[in-house]
């Protein structure tokens, strides 16, 4: 996975693109680590992601260990309501900032 990323007055946004799977997951999970370290703030905007696997949540959840360790603002946003239901089934949204839309997440 190519990650597309935006750099924001307030953040560097990363935009995966659909599927967090575990073909992408590792390719995702070191894109985003790599961001994690040369930021100050991180937000994942997952608007164009059809769907995560237990691998993608895996990478998710190492990429917001790595921000916390650093001091670094790690949220995830704009989240489709099916993938937003992965999230909140395996408990991830008590784990990682989520926020329904990119202005929320950046504010």
């Amino acid at each position: 996975m190519i990650l597309r990323i935006e750099v924001a007055e307030q953040a560097n946004i990363a935009f995966p693109e659909s599927r967090i799977d575990s073909v992408s997951a590792t390719s995702f999970q070191d894109q985003l680590v790599e961001l994690i370290g040369r930021s100050d703030n991180v937000v994942v905007d997952c608007a164009d992601v059809e769907y995560v696997s237990s691998a993608g949540l895996r990478a998710l959840l190492v990429a917001a260990k790595s921000a916390q360790t650093k001091g670094v603002k790690f949220a995830v946003c704009s989240l489709k309501s099916h993938v937003k239901e992965i999230f909140t089934v395996s408990g991830f949204d008590n784990m990682v900032q989520i926020h329904p839309d990119r202005e929320t997440a950046l504010a």
